[in-house]
This record gives C-alpha cells, sequence and structure tokens, in this order.
C-alpha cells in the first residue's frame, strides 16, 4: 500500500491546524483546528503516528492514524514538547528531578551533543582551551566514560571561542565548526571559523576551505559518506567532501548562506536566505547537474517533505512579520501550492509530518518543470546601482567580485591537477596576508581603529574591494566608517556607559547600513 501524503502544521494567529500534502493541499479533518492565539507549542513523534500540542489550558496528544485523542494532560504553561524515540513519554519543559544514571567526569565542559539513532549512544564534548592550552573536542560511547582510554576519539585546536559540533546520521563521524570573536588576520569584522572532522574510529582533519571568510553552513549527506560547506566572502563557494576531507565537487560561487540534502541524499538545495534575496539551486548530485534555479524572496524557513519530492519555504513572525505565509515547490522549481496570510494575521510556525526512513522509496530524478495551477511569479531582476555622474554613459563589463563557476562549467585548458591540501592551505594563507594588508592600506584611520563586532555568526561581510567607480568606492568606505563608529559605540554601552540619544539612533541603524554596503559590494 502507497504510503500516505505527508501533513502539513500551520501555526499563527488564526489557529492551529493542518492541511493535507500534495496534491491536494485541502484542510485536513484529522485535527479538528484549534482556534485562538493561544497554542504556544506541537510536535509529531519521530514516526508522525502521534501529534501533541498545547492550547493554553492542556497538553492534548491525539493518533493521526486513529484519528483520535489518546490522553490530555493538565500543563498550561508547557511551551516545549518532544515525544521519545519509541513513543512512549512525552517531555514537556518545566521543572522536574532525575537521579543521576551515569556521569563523565571532565572538568569545564563547555558544550556536548548526542549521536542520533539507535544504541549504542554517543556524545561529543567540547572543553574550551585557557592559559595557553589548546580546545578540544572528544567522542565517547556511553556508559563507557571512566576508563583512561575511554574516549574514542580526540581532537585539539587553537582560535576557537564556541564551537558547533554536527554528528553525521550513522553516529561515525562529527564536523565541528570553530569560531572565534575576532579575525585576527583583519579580513574580518565578525571572527573567523575553521572547520574540523573527527571519526568515532580515532581518525581527524581540518578541511582545507579553498576561499577565505566565514562558515555560513555545513551539512550531512544522509548517506553520512559527505558534506556540503558553504563558506567564504560573498559571493560563497559551495563544495562538496568525502570522508576523507577531500573535496568531490566544487559548485563555483554564487549568492548562498544555506544548503540542504533532500531526505534521500540525492538531491542538493544551496540557497540564499535571510539579508539574500533567496536565490535557490537546485543540484541532482549523483551525476552533479543543475535541475533548476528557483526564487523564494523574503523565506525565513526552509524544509524538504518527507517524500524527497517537494520543498516548503516559508515567511515567518517574528522574523518578518508582513508579507507571511507560505509555498509548496516540487523541486524542479514549480510552485504547487501557496498560502497568503491576511496582512492582519501572522504565521508563527509550518512544519511537515515526520516519516521513518524507507517508508518513501527514491524516486528517479526528473529535470522537465512538473505543471502547476499556480501562477508563476517572474522573481524581480535587481539592476546593478550607477551613481548619477555615469547614468549617461556606457555600461561597462565590470564586476565587483569574480564569478566562479561549477567545476564541471569551467573550461577545461589540459588535465591539471587539484591542489594538494598543503598547497591549499599556503595559498589560504596567503590570501588572508593581502586581504589583511589592503585592508590596513585602504581603511586605516588614526582617530577610529576597527572594532570586532561582538558576534561570530557573520550577517554580513566587511572586506575591502575596488569597484571600479570612485563614487562607489566613496560610498563604501564611508559606510564601513560609519559601522567602525557604531562597534565602538556598541563597546562602550556594553562597558555600562550612558550614551545620547543620536548615539543611540546611530546603532539602531546599523542593519541598513550593512544591508547598503552588501548590497554596493554585490553591485547591485
Amino acid at each position: 500500500m502507497a504510503p500516505s501524503t505527508p501533513l502539513l502544521t500551520v501555526r499563527g494567529s488564526e489557529g492551529l491546524y493542518m492541511v493535507n500534502g500534495p496534491p491536494h493541499f485541502t484542510e485536513s479533518t484529522v485535527f479538528p483546528r484549534e482556534s485562538g492565539k493561544n497554542c504556544k507549542a506541537y510536535t509529531f513523534s519521530k514516526d508522525g503516528t502521534l501529534f501533541a500540542w498545547g492550547n493554553g489550558e492542556k497538553i492534548n496528544v491525539i493518533s493521526v492514524t486513529k484519528k483520535g485523542l489518546l490522553h490530555s494532560f493538565d500543563l498550561p504553561k508547557a511551551v516545549c514538547l518532544e515525544f521519545s524515540p519509541k513513543n512512549t513519554v512525552l517531555a514537556t519543559w518545566q521543572p522536574y528531578t532525575n537521579t543521576i544514571a551515569n556521569k563523565l567526569h571532565l572538568k569545564k565542559i563547555n558544550d556536548f551533543v548526542l549521536s542520533p539513532g539507535p544504541q549504542p549512544y554517543k556524545v561529543a564534548v567540547y572543553v574550551p582551551g585557557s592559559k595557553g592550552a589548546p580546545s578540544f573536542v572528544r567522542l565517547y560511547q556511553y556508559p563507557n566514560f571512566d576508563e583512561p582510554h575511554a574516549a574514542l576519539a580526540n581532537k585539539s585546536f587553537f582560535k576557537a571561542d564556541k564551537v558547533t559540533m554536527l554528528w553525521n546520521k550513522k553516529a561515525t563521524a562529527v564536523l565541528v565548526i570553530a569560531s572565534t570573536d575576532v579575525d585576527k588576520t583583519g579580513a574580518s569584522y565578525y571572527g573567523e571559523q575553521t572547520l574540523h572532522y573527527i571519526a568515532t574510529n580515532g581518525e581527524s582533519a581540518v578541511v582545507q576551505l579553498p576561499k577565505n571568510g566565514p562558515i555560513y553552513d555545513v551539512v550531512w549527506n544522509s548517506s553520512s559518506t559527505e558534506f556540503c560547506a558553504v563558506y567564504g566572502f560573498m559571493p560563497a563557494k559551495a563544495t562538496v567532501f568525502n570522508l576523507k576531507c577531500d573535496p568531490v565537487f566544487d559548485f563555483g560561487t554564487g549568492p548562498r548562506n544555506a544548503a540542504y540534502y533532500s531526505p534521500h541524499g540525492h538531491i542538493l538545495v544551496l540557497a540564499g536566505f535571510g539579508n539574500l534575496r533567496g536565490q535557490m539551486e537546485v543540484w541532482d548530485v549523483k551525476k552533479y547537474k543543475l535541475i533548476s534555479k528557483p526564487v523564494a524572496s523574503d523565506s525565513t524557513y526552509f524544509a524538504w517533505c518527507p517524500d524527497g519530492e517537494h520543498i516548503l519555504t516559508a515567511t515567518c513572525a517574528p522574523r518578518l512579520r508582513v508579507n507571511n505565509g507560505y509555498k509548496i515547490w516540487h523541486y524542479t522549481g514549480s510552485v504547487l501550492h501557496k498560502y497568503d496570510v491576511p496582512s492582519n494575521a501572522e504565521l508563527w510556525q509550518v512544519s511537515w509530518q515526520p516519516f521513518l526512513d524507507g517508508i518513501f522509496p527514491e524516486k528517479a530524478i526528473t529535470y522537465q518543470v512538473v505543471p502547476s495551477d499556480v501562477p508563476s511569479e517572474e522573481p524581480k531582476v535587481a539592476t546593478a546601482y550607477r551613481p548619477p555622474a555615469l547614468r549617461n554613459k556606457p555600461v561597462t563589463n565590470s564586476k565587483l567580485h569574480e564569478e566562479e563557476p561549477p567545476q564541471n562549467m569551467k573550461p577545461q585548458p589540459g588535465n591539471e591537477k587539484p591542489l594538494s591540501k598543503t598547497a591549499l592551505k599556503n595559498q589560504r594563507k596567503h590570501e588572508a596576508k593581502k586581504a589583511a594588508k589592503q585592508e590596513a592600506r585602504i581603511d586605516k584611520s588614526p582617530d577610529m581603529p576597527p572594532a570586532p563586532a561582538q558576534q561570530s555568526t557573520p550577517r554580513s561581510t566587511i572586506s575591502q574591494s575596488t569597484s571600479g567607480d570612485p563614487e562607489t568606492d566613496r560610498k563604501i568606505k564611508n559606510l564601513k566608517k560609519k559601522l567602525r563608529a557604531i562597534e565602538q559605540l556598541k563597546e562602550q554601552a556594553a562597558a555600562g556607559k550612558q550614551l545620547e540619544k543620536n548615539q543611540l539612533e546611530k546603532i539602531q541603524k546599523e542593519k541598513a547600513l550593512l544591508q547598503e554596503l552588501e548590497d554596493l559590494e554585490l553591485g547591485i
């Protein structure tokens, strides 16, 4: 029997309700609409057969398959819900006590991440460095914590104020994004990131990224045999690496800051959300062939449907309080269903009903656009900014950033061998020194030294560039000067200094200035 279509759960000011997935998109009778604005949380069980939600008075649990209420609990203030893997326990966020079953005796643990999947369970722990000692991440298998050589693997490194640890699906390896608040090379105001690989068999390596700049996203393929990294000053590069940390395929550069593998791992979406314009590239990663390039403007959420064929994008509050709504796409680029929330309402959350692996078989990839009844929307093409002095003059072919095509679209003058890890590392160091010298030479200001922002997640990259247009270069330089002044004001506020009204107004303009700077540097 064919599996049922995944349901879509929608939560907003219009209430909590479910929508039948493709191809129907009608409101589902599995769950009667919970009206009002009191729903704070909901969750599915891992196999999608149970659904729990809070309505401000009780926590209710229903069977999705049998369409009936199973349990109701008097927990009006619960704001987080989670089912256990075997659907026998529902955990709610509230003060509680458990006896300690086991304990890892390791001083100054700053962060840990449990592995996914069934037993044997593993855990990755991070201990920050101190007094000249390096930071390190260690992998353990529960409950083997106390033996002298209990650690499965250990990786130490410098340049880490905090880390993000990502287990692969089979719990055989962890990717560690190490971040610092300050980039000592001077190439970025927003810290420095490095990527490390640690396997449970004891192997470890530094992933050499050929382009300097922030690491925006790293994601494992469901096969657990490769991963994709999105990195580098805009336009960012994207590369797939194998378990030896060697590059498998280079997607070139583009306006992107996120990557999403399909549930079956055969399709990869590279996307530019947030302060980018929602461009997406959908790739067949078996043939490394581009399938489609849809645009989902103003999207704040992205999710693959468990069937591996459909994509959900949404614009939700509080991230954006205007133009809220969601779209369901086919991966070939057609919009199959669209819902726009009324102007006086908000969309807070939307998500697919989960299914266990293997329920939906992998289907052959098609390149022909799937027909749709939803009218297509042609994305607005943004023209490059031209200062008044040049608007009546011929357009030149000069570009602010050098664009790099994907690996399979580059000209092939000969059988050139790829750079070794050592050569890539040396090339990266050389580029960092060059960028630092250029930044110091052009942006040096004796009365206002550059101050690092107190964050490690890059919102926008302030890098020195030359557009070929003196007017644009002057504007870029002035914007950077204003942003450095804002950083100094933020540091003064953090130190307890009372700021004047006009100084507070300057800080509030930071986001707009960052966007203006990025548009100028991208030539928009």
